[in-house]
């Protein structure tokens, strides 16, 4: 299904649309954070490939599926635009971090409902009461499709309606350590209901097991336009970002976004 061909006019979608004059006050961000990075096309560093690979799956384990090359580099072009407008507003990127100090390695945003570390899903994680916009409908779609599709290789992956959207950056330095998705509501997480991860940009060595013992973990590389679905099963893998894969966007997307060098994740799920 074309990212570009599910979109429809969604009323609610305009009041959501960002402002770019509007001040941003939440304490954990100082400055607005931005995906495109414009650079001579000289300059960009990346793997040159066709716009269009040929798709195929790989089977990680029970309720746990990668699809690859599940999207194309326009689409993909298409997802960096939306997550910058939206990333530039008032609802935009930000540091997340611990009273303590200590902040994530990396820079994130929401759709659907705000999440951070230490409110969870509080709908208002920032002090300047913005609440996250919604989730859009080209992405609802692209999420659905992905999941009938990943079901036809395992069917025991339960259907879910994607009501939130988390969406991280991480620099070439960025990672992630090994964690369990639990936040949700106790039905969903009973159910098994699945997250929908999407990767853009830079490639990452991303890593899932039965505990938080790194070394004991699975390793794969996700790619760009790589999706992975978990669920059933796997809802409650533990799983994390080992490493950010320098240079290793295809080129035809940096090309199209100017995306700055990093990896773009969008971890879909329904609360």
């Amino acid at each position: 299904v074309s990212f570009r061909n599910s979109q429809n006019n969604n009323s609610n979608h305009d009041q959501y649309k960002p402002n770019d004059n509007t001040r941003v006050n939440d304490l954990n961000q100082t400055k607005t954070f931005s995906l495109i990075h414009p650079r001579s096309t000289t300059s960009l560093c990346g793997i040159d490939m066709p716009e269009d690979l040929d798709r195929s799956c790989a089977i990680l384990g029970p309720g746990m599926v990668l699809l690859k090359n599940y999207i194309n580099i326009s689409d993909q072009a298409e997802i960096v635009n939306t997550c910058h407008e939206f990333g530039m507003g008032p609802q935009g990127f930000y540091q997340p971090g611990y009273k303590g100090g200590a902040k994530l390695n990396l820079h994130m945003m929401c759709f659907g409902r705000n999440w951070d570390p230490q409110t969870k899903y509080d709908p208002y994680y920032r002090t300047d009461g913005f609440q996250a916009p919604p989730v859009p409908d080209q992405l609802i779609s692209l999420v659905e499709s992905s999941i009938q599709d990943s079901q036809a290789h395992d069917d025991e992956i339960p259907s879910m309606y994607p009501d939130i959207c988390i969406v991280n950056f991480y620099t070439t330095t960025g990672r992630l350590g090994l964690h369990q998705d639990r936040d949700e509501s106790q039905s969903s997480l009973n159910r098994g209901l699945p997250v929908v991860s999407i990767s853009i940009g830079d490639s990452a060595e991303f890593v899932y097991g039965d505990s938080r013992d790194v070394e004991k973990a699975n390793e794969v590389l996700l790619k760009s336009g790589d999706v992975l679905v978990f669920g059933g099963k796997s809802r409650h893998v533990y799983h994390g970002v080992k490493k950010i894969i320098p240079n290793s966007a295809p080129l035809p997307l940096l090309q199209q976004s100017m995306l700055r060098p990093g990896r773009l994740n969008l971890t879909f799920r329904q609360y």
